[in-house]
């Protein structure tokens, strides 16, 4: 039988994307307390039910997916590029490491192809069947068929042959862009990259007592204790100052949090820091779809991968490409700082002026550089308003200038102006959350 907890999941993911709820309307539907309600509203907005928007409110969102594919696959080529199989088919679920494109002749070609690589070409029958024989897929570009022969071939080695309407320079083009997509996939921190396993995890049964709690506990003033049944569903969590003053034979299944708080092993690190330092935690439970416990994640850990968290990695992304073109600049001492951004051709939209999405990553390094060096490390952008007045040309010097509103302990905002020629073009106001460890 489902929890109230899993029933209140279930009923939010039962309600039209749109649709307003809060934790009152929640709890009286669901006939449980606001606290029980509370939870399972921050449980739906962890794992992307649900958002909650300034001044409009909570709101049902669409799910999105989560993605565990490790590499791009042949068969998700067909939805990209708009294509169809012609053979090979049995093959669709093999992953694509690299491409190239046939444009020489067979036998030069080869040294070029590898297992599982996908050959790009038009319609070339030899080179078709030189590319299959040295274990690659096939990608027929420009509409072209193929002979039965090549289809046969395919067949036999499980190979796909594709084929699709788009030339063979935007083909490349849209499997480049995929590919490094993917691989900025990969290098995002998620939970199951830090979590402590079950096997590692002290973890109590329900019938357990507060004896046996103080026994595991030792000497650990942070400790928190998962529950679980005898099957290893979570059900609840206990922390020291929930059996304070209990009688040490007192089940710990009458003291603790019962559907607390989970992460799942697919969430970012940096939105399990955001929710532990707004909750003030120190320990999550990691689980499952089903409940089942895996493991726990820590304040700790979350906090040194954060600070970790790219200094191996290498400058391919949009946000490495501005943070390269930026650098300090004088400003009067009224203003925070200030900092000048090089545009270049790949910064620019198809009119040719700076994107919207560069500017707003070029704020967002910034702030950060600008908190970083003022000895705050962890950073969250919370919020990010942007106006814009006038378009910014292609090679524009842009003078970038940052006023610190308000800073406190865990808050910062900040007034942004941007200017290219003495002139103002475009202005924001950022709010951000300022991640530190717990100072115990």
């Amino acid at each position: 039988m489902a929890t109230k907890h899993e029933q209140i999941l279930n009923y939010i993911a039962s309600l039209g994307v749109g649709t307003k709820i809060s934790v009152r309307t929640i709890a009286k539907h669901q006939k449980v307390s606001e606290g029980t309600a509370y939870r399972a509203i921050k449980e739906a907005e962890n794992t992307g039910l649900v958002s909650t928007i300034e001044r409009v409110g909570t709101i049902r969102i669409e799910q999105k997916p989560v993605n565990n594919i490790d590499s791009l696959t042949f068969r998700a080529l067909l939805t990209l590029i708009d294509a169809k199989v012609l053979g090979g088919s049995a093959g669709l679920d093999k992953k694509l490491d690299k491409f190239v494109i046939g444009a020489m002749t067979p036998s030069e070609m080869t040294r070029y192809i590898t297992k599982n690589s996908l050959v790009i070409l038009g319609n070339r029958e030899d080179a078709q069947q030189a590319a299959l024989h040295n274990g690659a897929a096939v990608l027929i570009t420009g509409g072209f068929m193929t002979s039965d022969a090549v289809i046969a071939q395919a067949n036999a080695a499980s190979l796909p042959v594709i084929q699709t309407s788009y030339d063979t320079f935007t083909v490349a083009t849209m499997l480049n862009r995929a590919l490094s997509d993917q691989a900025i996939k990969q290098d995002i921190l998620t939970v199951a990259a830090i979590y402590t396993p079950l096997e590692e995890t002290c973890t109590a049964n329900v019938t357990d007592t507060v004896a046996d709690f103080t026994r595991l506990r030792e000497s650990r003033a942070d400790f928190v204790l998962p529950v679980i049944t005898g099957n290893g569903r979570l059900v609840g969590m206990v922390t020291p100052k929930l059996v304070a003053g209990k009688k040490a034979t007192t089940p710990l299944e009458r003291v603790m949090v019962k559907n607390p708080q989970t992460v799942r092993p697919y969430l970012s690190v940096t939105t399990v820091g955001h929710t532990m330092q707004g909750n003030g935690l120190n320990v999550l439970p990691v689980v499952d779809d089903d409940w089942q416990l895996l493991g726990i994640v820590t304040r700790a850990s979350v906090f040194a991968s954060l600070a970790d968290l790219g200094s191996d990695s290498v400058g391919t992304t949009i946000a490495d490409t501005v943070a390269a073109q930026l650098e300090a600049a004088k400003v009067q001492p009224d203003v925070g700082a200030g900092f000048e951004l090089h545009t270049t051709p790949m910064m620019t939209n198809k009119l040719g002026t700076l994107s919207f999405g560069v500017m707003n990553e070029a704020i967002n390094t910034v702030v950060t550089h600008y908190l970083n060096e003022n000895g705050r490390r962890n950073v969250l952008i919370e919020q990010l308003s942007l106006h814009t007045f006038r378009p910014i040309q292609l090679e524009s010097t842009v003078l970038i200038t940052l006023r610190p509103l308000e800073m406190t302990q865990h808050e910062g905002s900040f007034d942004i102006e941007l200017q290219t020629d003495g002139l103002p073009v475009a202005k924001a106001i950022v709010t951000c959350q300022l991640l530190e460890r717990n100072s115990r």
